[in-house]
């Protein structure tokens, strides 16, 4: 059986369009989400914040131009990036996209600890880590795209026990609670929180030795250590707006 090109087949019969990767990276700093966008150096949208992203070159996949790109707009390190855990959020194919000509975009999302801070490269004037609820309009789909992304991180943190990298190595339930009301944007209710949190094996695990105060008016507290599990069963689903079950009731205070 043939694996050549078909006799008579033209590909300039098709018209052309390229393909990039965009990169929703997010992490978690003084208590708020942030997340990664560089200040565009060049045309189209110069001086407008976007996604870290760029056009995949002919002889690579998705995967490496995300992490090239990356590491070429931020400045962050290969190792930085080439440890870095990107997920595929999903492809973006709207014609007019983009205004040069048809461009697809592959897009990845991740949320990740101890990010250090960037620096602009490549086509980029600048990088900076900014607060995911106070971004501005950014070029191209990128709200779009910033908002699929921190739907999919929020998953993530349904499912598996990543919030605990984001704790010291030491931490109270309420640290931990922290990390899940700064990533969803909801109050969740401490008692509430706790049950689901104790009850999901292997989640966390009590640490010996005395309490520790963590602030406020209530008694010291408990700490824990993340778990052995990586993921959550069952899973610490997130809160609509007719569930109750994490919610803080109205009139409650943290």
């Amino acid at each position: 059986m043939s694996t050549g090109v078909p006799e008579g087949y033209d590909p300039h019969a098709f018209p052309p369009f390229a393909v990039t990767v965009d990169l929703a990276v997010f992490t978690v700093r003084d208590a708020a989400l942030h997340v990664l966008l560089v200040e565009r150096g060049q045309d189209p949208f110069r001086g407008r914040w976007a996604l870290p992203g760029g056009f995949l070159l002919p002889r690579e996949s998705a995967d490496e131009a995300a992490r090239r790109e990356l590491a070429e707009e931020t400045g962050l390190g290969p190792d930085a990036v080439g440890s870095l855990h990107l997920e595929q959020l999903r492809t973006y194919t709207d014609p007019d996209r983009d205004p040069r000509m048809r461009v697809v975009s592959v897009a990845y999302a991740a949320l990740l600890p101890d990010l250090p801070e960037p620096r602009g490269g490549g086509d980029a004037a600048s990088a900076r880590w900014w607060d995911a609820r106070a971004t501005g309009p950014l070029a191209f789909d990128h709200d779009r795209i910033l908002a699929d992304a921190r739907d999919r991180i929020g998953a993530k943190l349904e499912y598996t026990c990543l919030a605990t990298e984001f704790c010291p190595p030491e931490f109270t339930l309420g640290e931990l609670q922290q990390v899940y009301e700064t990533v969803w944007g909801v109050e969740l209710d401490r008692p509430n929180f706790r049950r689901k949190v104790l009850g999901a094996p292997g989640f966390v695990r009590p640490v010996d030795g005395p309490p520790r105060r963590t602030g406020g008016r209530g008694k010291p507290a408990a700490l824990h250590r993340a778990g052995s599990a990586r993921t959550l069963h069952p899973p610490l689903l997130r809160p609509q707006p007719t569930d109750a079950s994490l919610s803080r009731p109205e009139g409650r205070t943290p």
